[in-house]
């Protein structure tokens, strides 16, 4: 690339120069310009020659390659190049590291082109046959027309691999071109290569360097580009330009006000994601780098704007290539922000907006030619320092009077960023659509400046919006074309209308500006940008510009290239955009500056002169002496005097001050539930990132910025919300310095509280440790020395540990909301919406009024606006800018706001003279606020905020308005306060005093803390400090006067919080008159401050409207003023100059704010205004100034109102009657100095529960706030969320006024990328979901509604939430049927007897009786003993009582607990197999076959066998099949193990059963098995990974748990002898292999040990007992050392039960039924099974078959199993439904049998399960003789089925040698023979007596062995059949049926 500079240079090494110089600078903090270009030329004045053209001697040389300059008219410097490096190659066609490049040779080799590269063919001078091949940037290459090629070169060596070559100089060097001319890229690159068919590199056409007449800068070529604009001569100017405002329309905003500028200001991070930056707007679009990403407004962050190629500035640094970020993205400091004064010769003073951007591109495009000089008394002359923003082209270099003027790269990137907009689009194959070209975007700059109003100021967002839509517009038909169809290969040419060129563009771009009264002056050069400038420079010191606002400067005549920029020269936008370019410190640092160095002196003696009489502060000191003896005169102290003696003497008191009882609203209790549901689903997440099992206790610290308001609020929020003893932190009397430790400023010393915090909390890892960032938008950078919320918050303790959830609380939260965000989208908690499709979702009794209501009442035709701006304050505060330019415009409107209101307290004192030195609005503001004291009984008055951001002025105002109300002698009335972010607030005895005695406080000490405490006390509250800290303003808060807030930063964040400051709550219970309280509410909850509705179905612009209806809103001007006839003439004329005499702008003006404003509670919820709010006024209350009163309960409604309104007859019913009028006509009366009397006696405070303040605003603010785009969100939506952040592109959609905050979060998430000093800044992993912290949620709600509230209930609900989960309830129900046991003769001597006595224990009767409470509805069992004696007793429970639920008890779970599947904590992470460490377990299948006689067929079982529970079997040798469960030995003794194996059979419960028993087992080892059905298994197997799981057979799926039982214990039998053999041959004796297995319950909970106290003597029958919580392994190893163990059949032991009696206890061992966790000896029993059939009773028919064949049965009294009640699962699990799948009725038990072969519905249930469930609730149809008959039972033989609890049963066994009961003494009413087998025959059924008529029930498999039984039994004999007493249960005869007969004993 040829060195063609304008002169010729002191040094080749001029890159070098320049680079380091560039650098330098910008690391330099100083402000001198150093002027490296002016060095560096020598001959400057050769380039005027050159510029003058002349023909070229080679014409390939037109391309230029310079600095923007053009070559010198004569002949070019022999060209001397290089020597080549010692050792390298110099042999033609190869490059310097010896690799050939020859087309010839490497036509077939695979070459690595990187993307965005083409391979090109240079000619080399030596090589005349051959092309070398190289690899080039098709960036840097043109395009089929000649054009767009960028300057410059980037290139790789194809040969060696070699990359990042970015001067043609140096390539032509590495690949041996050997040139004697400068090299040129245009010369040498010759041809494109393409690959043939073959696949071979081959010549292509020719590179097309030459382009038309015009030299190489991008023109739309007419033929070529399409259209660009449409036609513009007869439509207009706004008409053509497709952008929509008008003029007028569009508010006014600082086209710099964007500190951060919109995404323009960062061409780095937008444009160039979407493709090569447009440099110069040299960008080819038939090369434009294709990007695929789609533009939806996806949730995630998309593509656009996530890559940071800046392009290739003209010179770049040598490792700068198109894949790499800019080169010089680096070199910027990280924090920068010094702003531009002017940024060529200072560079250092970039921008902040330009941190990362626009540095990249504009310092190349400084400077050529000559420099212009700036003249030196330019800032007198014209009173404002003009803004220069580059534009197009070349810049030229300033010199001289640097410091009276700005330049700004704003717009440069501005148009740089709109021209990538088309490429967004290629996506769509849309290669033809051209971006906006640079003619078209001049001239809509122009149009839009034309269409300004003078108070405007322009905004690159408006500009990026309209360059959008021209672009759209002009290309509709192509993007809808390629939105709808595929992209097809090659899309129709677009219609060809004429493009603007740009020798049209001076004419045009005039034509624009000649109708708008030389607004906007156009300066058209010849040459260059310089004499432009010049020409300006000029103009604007002969004041030829003095009406012009914008001059744009053109140089379009130097073929098609343009120069341009636009220099601001209107004072007030040149003001604005200048301070809009100065940091928030650099704007402190400005101000204090001028405070200190004086030169506001110039000011004060200024406003000195305007007095009438001379100094104001002479006439002060005149009036002083006069009124110094009459201090208690008319105006002053009588309120004051009056007050203070009013409680003492018993004199009314006000009842307007009341305070209300702190309470929850709904929506905060809403708020706080939604918190919960996001920390649970963290928790229930497959993450593990929470596990709130394991939490047993909440503790929190709330982090709050360093503001001493906030602090205390704070802490009396927590203090008063109960939440330390609600999380049982702290103890009943806590102190203050207690509740101190929850609360953390984050100020110098947060560093050690915090670090106690993280100390605590590793400390604790059972507690749930909530971090609470509140107000979280603040500080947000990562520098470590600054940015205590990163280094704290964002710290890896807090981030890795496990036990901390952090929640950030803002009601701004979008810096939080970008691509780089820790917080999930899914972790976002908005405020929900009031009213959602009309629907009130939380009734309350006030309503919030934020932003939007604010807004809303500036549209309201019917009443005065909340919102207002002071036209005379901004028309002084402008005329005073021009006489004062060198001072800033904050100092100006400070001291013009300070004189004001001290005129207006002059005025008001008495010199009426001063009222014309103030303003109406400043005026009605002093009005008020002197004169409410004296409208109430005890002086409460109102509170006016004045804002000063800036500290020094808010001093410097403090103190001259302290003075004026000195010299007044004012002290007495009212306050003046100075707030202070670092310190507390400070108030006067006196008014202490008042305050104590109004809020009814004893304590000398008391001083207010917070401004809540200041509720009633009339004041001035000066507020300062850059940024509001959450304070919350007290009720009585009348006006918000921010006119001081500095409107030239604006962006979304910092608007909102200031006017976040007026929010405030209303009461609801407001007329209908009072619109703006009532219906303007129920609009969705503030859109603007994304509080809107969460519920997605928001209500459309058409519901909302008749809410917004005018007749409803009207709302009455209350006359708020005082007597002096001042204020109804100042305040008609405010409502005229304010709103233009809107029809009912009353008089009063003070009114004019008076509107509702609603009390609030002074709860945990930061909206400490307004507290309750129970005085609901239907009537206007007359000329009381509200007074918004703090905190106070009204117990009765309406008291206030009513002994008020005594007094006050006459006004009340004619303001009533006005008010219920249509307020249009009746408002206009003045009310008389009569009535204002008549209603003096009104506190202030009865209107503050409805009228929120009225707030001032700046003019610029004001547009801003009040303006809306088209589809009505307010303008000030739609600005930069945040300093902190940036746009990630400036094609990006608008938001929209219908957004969710949910959706507009995710839009901000796509949109926004936070700036290098934002902490979230290194989170780079875009959108990826591992880049969120799982801990992490994020609250927002709009300001003052309430999140203090919201979150410490949060806490509240959460931590019972946590004690509810280590709770657990357990079925809690006494033994039934105690006193039918018989009270044994024999007793245990030993009542502590651990073990029970073998001998003693068989000579223990069997008690046949079910003690187990869930049989409460069982059939009761006889035996001989109570044959007789039951006669009476199965009447003693109620059928209905058996219906009722069961009893629980809530238990806290112990350590000892069983736990499901939702217990995860780091001591059984590893039992569960869940543990992120390991892997997910593998476990393999296994089967596992015995052959068993009873089922006649062999039975097939699986096994899942987990790697890590292997050990456990043992697999054969090789092959690995599964032989057999390895087995203790009973002699064994190891307390390490359990030795019996536990079986759990369930179903239906993966989720809730009981299978975690590590903590159970107390983390011994033992062996625990699932068993669940086949179709269960891979879902059990997800849940319990780490599970040794038995599968059953598929022939099991439908049956019930008597199934798996009989399979657990066969297949344990089957084992145990397995085990014998194998273990025999390592000599072990059969008998010694532990034969002992568990089958439990899967909700077996917790186990309980009995201890006995005898008192020490043995052998007492009295004696004390306690229970208490033991592990399973204590119980097991108990059970499992017993003596003779081997001799008992089964093991049991008690439920728990808390009503448990000593009787209970007493015998330690009982030989009695045993249920739910059972110790089996499978030996014993071995020809005992379970019924495989059962689904109820099961383990009742199996202890009555164990106890018949003469085994022993033992109960442990002293143990005792807690169940907990599980609602899922279980024998619930079965449904008995209709066959016909479209009747899902449910089926009554008695539809469960039928007669054979009728057309009964068929059921879908297993036969047995019909018929016990029949037999349970119908058997009284078999068995009527039984009912309730308990003498005579009914006999089963065999098998124990329940037949309902009113029919007692006798269980005899048919087997040999079983023992039965005698039955000698029994006359049967009834026999059923269920299933019987050959046992039973007809000589064992004649052993059985029954009564006559007694019933039969016989039940078969099939109606065949039904006969069979029939005849084989002999049952004819004794009993009677009829046909008709056949049944079946109502199966379909593919499901088996079983069939009944009965029949009645003759």
């Amino acid at each position: 690339m040829g060195n063609s500079y304008a002169g010729q240079l002191k040094t080749t090494r001029f890159e070098e120069v320049l680079h380091n110089s560039i650098e330098a600078s910008l690391r330099s903090n100083s402000l001198v310009p150093r002027p490296i270009f002016s060095q560096l030329y020598l001959e400057a004045e050769r380039h005027l020659s050159a510029l003058e053209g002349g023909s070229r001697v080679d014409h390939e040389e037109e391309e230029e390659e310079g600095e923007g300059g053009l070559e010198p008219n004569c002949p070019p410097n022999p060209y001397q190049m290089l020597p080549p490096p010692e050792g390298c190659c110099t042999t033609d066609g190869f490059c310097q590291a010896g690799k050939d490049l020859r087309l010839a040779s490497i036509s077939n080799e695979p070459i690595d082109v990187p993307a965005g590269f083409l391979l090109v063919g240079a000619k080399s001078p030596n090589l005349p046959d051959h092309l070398l091949v190289c690899a080039v940037d098709k960036r840097f290459l043109p395009d089929d027309s000649g054009h767009n090629a960028l300057l410059g070169f980037s290139g790789n060596c194809v040969g060696c691999g070699k990359k990042g070559f970015c001067y043609f100089t140096e390539f032509s060097n590495h690949i041996n071109l050997k040139l004697t001319t400068q090299p040129k890229k245009q010369k040498h690159l010759k041809y494109y290569l393409v690959r043939s068919a073959q696949g071979a590199l081959t010549k292509g056409p020719l590179i097309c360097w030459k382009g038309s007449e015009f030299r190489g800068r991008q023109t739309p070529a007419g033929s070529c580009s399409g259209s660009l604009f449409p036609p513009l001569d007869s439509s207009g100017p706004l008409a053509a330009s497709s952008s929509e405002p008008t003029p007028g329309a569009n508010p006014s905003v600082p086209m710099g006000a964007q500190q951060a500028g919109p995404a323009s200001d960062h061409p780095s991070l937008t444009a160039a994601a979407t493709g090569p930056t447009v440099f110069n707007g040299k960008d080819s679009p038939k090369h434009q780098q294709l990007v695929k990403s789609k533009l939806s407004a996806t949730p995630r962050p998309s593509a656009l704007g996530i890559l940071t190629n800046s392009g290739p500035p003209k010179k770049r640094h040598k490792g700068w290539s198109p894949e790499s970020p800019s080169a010089t993205d680096g070199s910027y400091p990280q924090g920068g922000g010094n702003r531009a004064k002017y940024e060529s010769a200072s560079m250092s003073y970039m921008p902040q907006v330009g941190l990362v951007g626009p540095a990249s591109v504009t310092f190349p495009v400084v400077a050529s030619g000559e420099p212009v000089s700036v003249p030196d008394n330019l800032l007198k002359i014209c009173k404002a320092k003009p803004v220069i923003f580059k534009g197009h082209g070349n810049f030229p270099y300033l010199c001289g009077n640097l410091n009276d003027v700005v330049v700004s790269p704003l717009l440069y990137t501005c148009y740089q960023n709109s021209q990538s907009i088309s490429r967004a689009y290629e996506q769509y194959g849309a290669s033809t659509i051209q971006p906006i070209s640079e003619e078209t975007q001049l001239l809509l700059t122009v149009y839009y400046l034309v269409q300004l109003a003078a108070d405007q100021v322009p905004m690159m967002e408006d500009l990026e919006q309209i360059f959008l839509r021209s672009w759209r517009e002009s290309h509709l038909t192509e993007i809808r074309q390629y939105q709808q169809a595929p992209p097809q290969p090659f899309p129709p040419a677009p219609s060809a209308v004429a493009p603007v060129t740009s020798a049209q563009l001076p004419w045009l771009a005039g034509l624009a500006a000649s109708s708008c009264n030389d607004s906007v002056h156009i300066i058209e050069c010849t040459y260059s940008l310089a004499e432009g400038l010049s020409e300006m420079f000029r103009l604007l010191i002969e004041g030829k510009l003095a009406k012009t606002n914008y001059v744009v400067i053109i140089c379009a005549c130097r073929n098609a290239a343009i120069d341009s920029c636009i220099a601001v020269t209107g004072k007030y936008q040149a003001r604005i955009l200048s301070e809009s370019l100065l940091t928030p410190a650099e704007y402190q640092k400005e101000v204090s500056y001028e405070l200190v160095t004086g030169k506001v002196d110039s000011l004060g003696a200024f406003f000195s002169t305007l007095c009438p009489e001379g100094d104001i502060d002479i006439l002060l000191d005149k009036f002083h002496q006069e009124n110094q003896g009459h201090i208690s005169s008319s105006l002053t102290a009588s309120s004051v005097t009056k007050s203070a003696s009013l409680d003492v003497g018993g004199a009314p008191t006000c009842t307007s001050y009341t305070l209300e009882p702190h309470h929850i609203r709904p929506f905060q209790l809403a708020v706080a539930q939604k918190l919960l549901s996001h920390v649970c689903s963290i928790a229930d997440s497959s993450t593990q990132n929470l596990d709130l099992g394991s939490f047993e206790k909440v503790d929190f610290l709330i982090c709050i910025p360093p503001s001493e308001v906030t602090y205390q609020q704070t802490l009396f929020h927590v203090w008063h919300s109960g939440v330390l003893l609600e999380l049982g932190l702290e103890k009943e009397h806590m102190t203050k310095q207690r509740v101190e430790q929850y609360v953390l400023k984050l100020d110098a010393e947060a560093q050690t509280k915090f670090k106690s915090f993280l100390q605590n909390s590793f400390q604790n890892p059972h507690t749930l440790f909530v971090l609470i960032h509140d107000h979280a938008h603040w500080d947000l950078v990562s520098d470590p020395s600054v940015g205590l919320v990163d280094r704290l918050l964002n710290c890896r303790e807090v981030k890795e540990a496990p036990n901390i959830v952090t929640l950030h609380v803002t009601s701004f939260p979008y810096a939080l909301q970008t691509q780089h965000t820790l917080i999930s989208p899914y972790n976002e908690i908005h405020w929900p919406a009031s009213y959602s499709n009309g629907a009130d979702l939380y009734p309350e009794n006030k309503k919030y009024f934020g932003l939007s209501e604010f807004i809303e009442s500036t549209l309201s035709g019917h009443s005065l606006p909340l919102l207002r701006y002071d036209s005379s304050f901004e028309a002084m505060v402008t005329a005073l800018g021009k006489r004062f330019p060198r001072l800033h415009s904050a100092v100006i409107r400070t001291f013009v706001l300070v004189q004001h209101y001290a005129a207006a307290m002059m005025a008001v004192s008495g010199l009426s003279q001063m009222k014309n030195y103030t303003s109406v609005e400043t005026l009605e503001i002093t009005q008020n606020l002197i004169n409410s004291p004296k409208q109430c009984p005890c002086g409460h008055g109102l509170m006016v905020l004045l804002r000063v951001p800036c500290s020094p002025l808010a001093a410097v105002a403090y103190e001259r308005l302290a003075h004026v109300r000195a010299r007044l002698a004012l002290e007495q009335h009212f306050e003046i306060i100075l707030s202070n972010p670092s310190s507390g607030i400070t108030v006067g005895k006196h008014f202490v005093k008042q305050l104590k005695m109004w809020q009814k406080i004893e304590d000398a000490e008391w001083r207010p803390q917070t401004y809540l405490e200041l509720e009633g006390l009339p004041c001035i509250l000066i507020f300062s400090g850059m940024d509001p800290h959450g304070e919350s303003l007290p009720r009585s808060l009348r006006y918000c006067d921010l006119r001081l807030i500095n409107s030239s930063c604006l962006v979304r964040t910092a608007l909102e919080q200031e006017l976040g400051l007026a929010a405030y709550f209303v009461s609801n219970q407001i007329p209908l008159e009072k619109g703006v309280c009532g219906e303007a509410l129920e609009s969705d909850t503030e859109k603007l401050s994304s509080t809107d509705s969460e519920d997605e179905e928001l209500a459309t612009e058409g519901s909302t409207s008749e809410k917004r209806s005018p007749v409803k809103r009207e709302r009455p001007c209350s006359h708020d003023s005082t007597s002096s006839p001042l204020s109804s003439k100042a305040s008609s004329k405010s409502a005229g100059s304010v709103l233009g005499g809107e029809s009912s702008a009353q008089p009063g003006g003070p009114s004019q704010g008076e509107q509702a404003r609603t009390p609030q509670p002074c709860s945990p919820s930061e909206e400490g205004r307004a507290p309750g709010d129970k005085q609901r006024l239907r009537v206007s209350q007359g000329p009381a100034v509200v007074n918004r009163h703090s905190p106070g309960p009204a117990p009765q409604p309406d008291s206030g109102l009513r002994t008020s309104q005594k007094s006050v007859q006459v006004s009340v019913t004619s303001s009533s009657s006005q008010l219920s009028s249509s307020g249009s006509s009746s408002s206009s009366t003045v009310p008389t100095a009569g009535t204002l009397v008549l209603q003096a006696s009104h506190c202030s405070m009865t209107k503050a529960c409805q009228q929120p303040p009225v707030v001032f605003l700046p003019k610029l603010v004001y547009d801003m706030v009040t303006s809306t785009d088209s589809s009505g969100l307010p303008k000030a939506a739609s600005l930069l969320p945040s300093h902190s952040v940036m746009w990630a592109s400036s094609f990006r959609p608008l938001l929209s006024k219908t957004m969710t905050s949910t959706e507009q979060s995710l839009y901000y998430r796509q949109w926004t990328v936070p700036r290098p000093s934002h902490m979230d800044y290194g989170n780079r992993a875009e959108g990826r979901v591992d880049s969120f912290h799982p801990r992490r949620l994020l609250l927002s709600g709009p300001p003052q509604i309430g999140k203090t509230g919201a979150y410490l209930q949060f806490l509240s609900i959460l931590s019972r939430m946590l004690i509810r989960l280590t709770e657990v309830d357990v079925y809690d129900e006494e033994e039934i049927n105690i006193n039918l046991r018989e009270e044994s003769e024999w007793h245990y001597l030993q009542l502590s007897d651990p073990w029970p006595d073998l001998e003693l224990f068989k000579t223990l009767p069997f008690d046949y009786i079910i003690h187990d409470p869930k049989y409460e509805d069982a059939s009761l069992i006889c035996s001989h003993h109570q044959a007789i004696k039951s006669e009476d007793r199965g009447t003693s429970r109620k059928p209905e009582d058996l219906y009722m639920r069961r009893q629980t008890a809530r238990m806290r779970l112990s350590k000892y607990a069983a736990y499901n599947t939702y217990h995860h904590c780091e001591q059984c992470h590893q039992y569960m197999g869940f543990h992120p460490r390991y892997q997910l377990y593998e476990s393999t299948l296994h089967a596992f076959a015995f052959s068993y006689s009873m089922l006649g067929e062999e039975i097939q079982l699986h096994f899942v066998i987990p790697k890590s529970k292997e050990h456990h079997f043992v697999f054969s040798q090789p092959g690995g099949r599964l032989e057999s469960m390895r087995l203790p030995l009973v002699t064994d003794k190891s307390h390490e193990y359990i030795k019996s194996p536990t079986f759990t059979p369930t179903t239906g419960r993966h989720e809730h059963g009981l299978f975690n028993l590590y903590h159970a087992m107390d983390g011994a080892s033992h062996l625990h098995v699932l068993v669940v059905k086949e179709y269960e298994m891979a879902i059990y197997k997800k849940y319990w990974p780490n599970h040794i799981m038995l599968v059953l057979p598929s022939i099991f799926n439908s049956a019930g748990v008597g199934a798996a039982h009989f399979l657990i214990k066969e297949l344990s039998y089957h084992n145990l002898e397995l085990e014998r053999s194998r273990q025999e041959e390592l000599g072990i004796k059969p008998q010694d292999i532990w034969p002992f297995i568990v089958i439990s319950d899967d909700s077996c909970v917790m186990w309980n040990v009995v201890d006995i106290d005898c008192g020490g003597e043995r052998s007492s029958r009295e004696f004390s007992w306690s229970e208490r919580n033991v592990s399973l392994k204590y119980i097991m190893q108990h059970i499992e050392a017993s003596p003779n163990i081997t001799h008992y059949a089964l093991i049991g032991m008690r439920k728990w039960s808390s009503k448990t009696g000593t009787g209970e206890v007493r015998e330690p061992f009982s030989r009695c039924h045993v249920h739910d966790f059972v110790v089996l000896n499978v030996d014993l029993t071995q020809n005992v099974q379970y019924n495989q059939n059962r689904f109820l009773c099961d383990d009742v028919d199996f202890n009555l078959r164990v106890q018949s064949a003469g085994l022993l049965l033992c109960r442990f009294n002293r143990f005792s199993v807690m169940k907990k009640q599980i609602a899922v699962g279980g024998h619930r699990s079965f449904h008995v439904t209709s066959k016909v799948s479209d009747n899902p009725m449910t089926v009554v038990p008695a539809q469960y049998i039928c007669a054979p072969d009728s057309k009964h519905t068929f059921l879908a249930a297993p036969a047995q399960l019909l018929l016990e469930k029949f037999l349970q609730h119908h058997s009284h149809h078999f068995f009527p003789l039984s009912l309730k008959n308990h003498g005579h039972p009914v006999l089963l033989v065999d098998c124990y089925l329940n037949l309902g609890s009113q029919i007692s049963v006798c269980y005899v066994s048919s087997r040999p040698h079983s023992l039965n009961i005698s039955c000698s003494d029994f006359m049967f009413s009834g026999l059923l023979l269920y299933l019987c087998d050959s046992f039973v025959g007809a000589s064992f059924l004649k052993k059985f007596h029954f009564l006559k008529g007694a019933t039969l029930c016989v039940i078969c498999q099939d109606r065949n062995s039904l006969r069979q039984t029939v005849v084989r039994l002999e049952l004819e004999d004794e009993w009677q059949f009829r046909l008709r007493d056949e049944f079946q249960t109502a199966n379909a005869k593919e499901d088996r049926p079983l069939f009944f007969l009965t029949g009645r004993h003759i």
